[in-house]
């Protein structure tokens, strides 16, 4: 090999150990950021948002998450978390809130308590979150060196007009320098579930004896109202309720006054 090709070489695997080790410190720089994010980013339950003189702000922080996913998936399947009787409808399992099987025949509504229903839907799918997110305030007390007795209490979740509030009958009691009580802990989100699930219950009761809603009507009374309802080959109609402004949905099927083909 001659003294150029030499050279040649030696440029090239410099050139390559060079672009190797800029690839090394861009991996390093990823990675290092990834940790920095993973420990400075507050997650549910952890102490970046325990502050001693405010539990509720914890428990806000703790549940809020859950608490809304659990609503955006009952929305978005008529009003249940593992519906029963449904209608397979762009991928989701959407819930019969009025039913008939038969031809020619108005539907049978089945949820009489709708608002009562969804309230228990989602009190029953946060408990566990409940119990462990009050762990988790209890043992960020204790790791101040706090003495801490938490009283367990009963969850109750209430759709409300613009919001959607939980609220737990636990007491806590802590004590260091003084002795400090808490107790009506509240976890607040805004959220108009309440007045889609109000319009769900007319158009229901429509269906029920009149076999049909008109969507046109609503829209004109509630102008922030987007009200869509899809025919489906079996008669089966799914409403989808929608807020212009928030985009909150509540979406629901029906079956009534189902014409056979050829009628």
């Amino acid at each position: 090999m001659s003294s150029n090709e030499k050279r040649r070489w030696s440029l090239v695997n410099k050139r390559n150990k060079g672009q190797v080790t800029i690839f090394i410190i861009i991996a390093i720089i990823v990675v290092g950021l990834a940790v920095l994010f993973y420990f400075i980013i507050p997650r549910p339950g952890s102490t970046a948002e325990f502050d001693e003189k405010n539990p509720y702000a914890f428990m806000q922080f703790c549940l809020e998450d859950k608490i809304k996913d659990t609503i955006d998936v009952i929305s978005l399947q008529g009003g249940s978390v593992a519906p029963e009787h449904y209608f397979t409808y762009n991928d989701v399992d959407i819930e019969y809130l009025c039913y008939t099987n038969e031809n020619l025949k108005l539907c049978v509504v089945q949820r009489q308590f709708l608002k009562q229903h969804i309230e228990s839907e989602i009190e029953d799918e946060i408990k566990g979150d409940v119990v462990a997110c009050f762990n988790a305030l209890k043992e960020s007390y204790e790791d101040k060196s706090y003495d801490v007795n938490l009283e367990p209490g009963i969850t109750n979740i209430e759709l409300l007009p613009k919001r959607v509030v939980a609220s737990f009958d636990y007491v806590l009691t802590v004590s260091k320098a003084q002795t400090d009580r808490y107790d009506s802990f509240n976890v607040v989100l805004n959220n108009n579930l309440y007045e889609l699930t109000s319009i769900a219950n007319s158009v229901i009761e429509w269906e029920a004896t009149l076999g049909e809603a008109d969507p046109r009507i609503y829209m004109t009374f509630y102008p922030d109202l987007k009200v869509e309802k899809n025919l489906r080959d079996d008669g089966t109609k799914i409403y989808v309720l929608t807020d212009r402004n928030t985009e909150n949905k509540f979406q629901f099927a029906s079956r009534s006054l189902v014409f056979p083909p050829g009628y």
